[in-house]
């Protein structure tokens, strides 16, 4: 069974991102919410079996940055990602700061 995670982190700050919703939407139409830790990680999402397919991640960046009293120029951040087969682990990592956000795919 393929897993998802990921990790959030304010580069503005150089601290990790707690308390980020975000929404793992599957191609069966299935959505999944989860809130990052303390640590801006979510371990994995309960997501049962993983078809090959494209998936996505949407973080509600407007939520966070707007608790910490910062602007919003990014309301969220979709990352649409491909598997193509395989039991693997995918992890998703999101560099965000009020201007500006980075992905890719981590280990």
């Amino acid at each position: 069974m393929s897993t998802i995670s990921t990790h959030v982190l304010d580069t503005s700050l150089g601290k990790p991102a707690a308390g980020v919703r975000v929404t793992f939407e599957r191609e069966d139409g299935q959505i999944i919410d989860a809130i990052t830790d303390a640590d801006g990680r979510i371990g994995e999402f309960e997501s049962g079996d993983i078809a090959p397919g494209t998936y996505r991640l949407r973080f509600d960046s407007a939520e966070y940055f707007t608790k910490t009293n910062r602007p919003v120029f990014y309301p969220e951040v979709v990352v649409a990602f491909r598997i193509e087969a395989g039991d693997e682990h995918f992890h998703i990592p999101l560099l965000i700061s009020p201007f500006g956000y980075s992905t890719y795919r981590g280990s």
